[in-house]
C-alpha cells in the first residue's frame, strides 16, 4: 500500500513539473507564426478548437484575452480541465461497420432535437471578442443546430440575444446568478420565462468570488463577485416559481447528483466553472467517472451534462462513453468569436467532423450505444482500481 501511495506521488511530482501546454504544437507556429500581431489568419487555415485560443492572443487586448483564458489560484483546475482526457485510453474496435455513424450524431436534450450531442456553454462578457459579442453564438448555434446557452453577465442584454433568435423554432436556455433578493429573482425569472427561454441554468459552484490571481493582475475579475445564498430548500423554493426547469449547474460530487435528483432537478449540469473558481477541484471527466462507479443507474434517472477543458473529438467520446447525454464547450467558442459568426460555425464544423471520425476509428458503429467499455478506465482512476 505504502508503495502504491509513493508511485501515486511521484506520478503527481511528474505532472507538475512539466511545462504546461496551453494548446499541443501541431505546426500552427510553423506555417501561421509570421501572421502579424491584431491580424487573424484566415479561418479556412484553423484546423483544430485550440488553434482558435493561439489566433485570439493576437488579436485579443491582453485584458480581454485574460478573461476568458485566466483560472483560479495557480490554475491546476484550469490545466487538469484540458490534460485529464490524454490520460485514459481508448479502446478501438476494428472490423467494424460504421458507414452509418453519421445517422447517430444527433440528439435530445430536454426533450429538444438537436443535431450533436454538444453545446455553447453559458460564458460571459462575448464583447470581449467581437462587437457583436453573444448575437454571433446566437446566429452560430442557429446555423449549426446546436444549443446555447446564454449567460447572465452577457454583453448583449437578454432581450437582445433572444431578439437574434434564426426562427421561432430555435430553442436557447437562460443561465443566472442569484442576488438574496427574491422581488429580483421572481422578476427575473418571469422575464426568461416570458421571452421563452426553454429552461433555467442555475451556477450553484460560485458561492463565493473566484481566486483569480490572473485576472486580479489585468483587473479582469469575475462577473459575479459577490457571496450567494444557494441551498437544496432554496432550489425547490426557485422551483416554485417558474414552470421552467431549473438545471443546477456545477455539481461535482456524486452526493451533490443524488440531492439534485431527490429535489427534483430535470437535469444536472457538471462543471467547476472552467477552473475559475476553486483550484483543484476535479474535472467533470473525474466527477463522471466517480457518479458511473457508485451509482450509474443515477445516469438514466436523469440528463446529465458536463463541461470543461474539452477541445477534441476523442474528448467528447470519453464523456459520452460514460452515459453523459452532451457536453459544454465554453472557452472555444468564446474565443472563436474573434471571427465573428463565421467562427462560432467553424468550431461547430470541426466539433461534428471530429466527433464522427473519431468514433468511426474507434469502432462505434451508432454513438448511442458507446458504452465505457470503448475506453481504458482501470490504469490511472481509483475508481475503477
Amino acid at each position: 500500500m505504502h508503495c502504491s501511495f509513493l508511485a501515486l506521488a511521484l506520478v503527481s511530482v511528474a505532472r507538475a513539473a512539466r511545462p504546461f501546454l496551453n494548446e499541443p504544437d501541431t505546426g500552427i507556429e510553423d506555417v501561421l507564426g509570421s501572421t502579424a500581431n491584431d491580424t487573424l489568419p484566415p479561418l479556412e487555415q484553423i484546423v483544430g478548437l485550440s488553434d482558435f485560443d493561439w489566433s485570439a492572443r493576437r488579436k485579443m487586448s491582453p485584458q480581454n484575452y485574460t478573461y476568458y483564458r485566466n483560472g483560479a489560484a495557480g490554475e491546476w483546475s484550469y490545466r487538469n480541465d484540458i490534460e485529464v482526457f490524454q490520460r485514459f485510453r481508448l479502446r478501438p474496435r476494428v472490423l467494424v461497420d460504421i458507414t452509418k455513424i453519421d445517422s447517430s450524431l444527433p440528439t435530445t436534450i430536454l426533450g429538444h432535437n438537436f443535431s450533436a450531442p454538444f453545446f455553447i456553454a453559458p460564458c460571459a462578457r462575448g464583447g470581449y471578442a467581437h462587437p457583436d459579442a453573444e448575437i454571433n453564438s446566437v446566429k452560430g448555434a442557429a446555423c449549426g443546430d446546436i444549443l446555447y446557452m446564454a449567460s447572465l453577465f452577457s454583453t448583449k442584454t437578454t432581450e437582445e440575444i433572444y431578439a437574434a433568435k434564426a426562427n421561432s423554432s430555435q430553442v436557447l436556455l437562460q443561465q443566472v446568478y442569484l442576488t438574496v433578493n427574491i422581488s429580483e429573482t421572481q422578476e427575473l425569472f418571469q422575464k426568461i420565462e416570458k421571452l421563452g427561454f426553454k429552461a433555467i441554468v442555475l451556477t450553484v459552484d460560485s458561492a463565493a468570488d473566484g481566486n483569480r490571481h490572473r485576472a486580479k493582475r489585468y483587473g479582469v475579475g469575475s462577473a459575479d463577485s459577490s457571496y450567494s445564498y444557494l441551498t437544496w430548500d432554496f432550489y425547490r423554493q426557485l422551483s416554485n416559481m417558474t414552470s421552467l426547469p431549473i438545471i443546477p449547474k456545477g455539481n461535482q460530487t456524486v452526493e451533490d447528483a443524488r440531492l439534485a435528483i431527490q429535489n427534483d432537478a430535470k437535469a444536472i449540469y457538471l462543471s467547476n466553472h472552467g477552473g475559475r473558481q476553486l483550484d483543484t477541484t476535479p474535472s467533470s471527466l473525474e466527477v463522471a467517472l466517480e457518479i458511473y462507479e457508485e451509482e450509474p443507474d443515477l445516469f438514466k434517472q436523469v440528463e446529465v451534462y458536463a463541461d470543461g477543458g474539452i477541445r477534441y473529438g476523442a474528448d467528447a467520446l470519453k464523456l459520452l462513453a460514460l452515459d453523459v447525454r452532451a457536453v459544454g464547450l465554453g472557452r472555444p467558442f468564446m474565443l472563436s468569436n474573434v471571427y465573428g459568426e463565421e467562427g462560432v460555425k467553424k468550431v461547430i464544423d470541426l466539433m461534428k467532423r471530429e466527433i464522427l471520425i473519431d468514433a468511426a476509428n474507434l469502432g462505434v458503429a451508432d454513438l448511442k450505444t458507446i458504452g465505457p467499455r470503448y475506453v481504458n478506465w482501470k490504469s490511472v482512476n481509483q475508481w475503477f482500481g
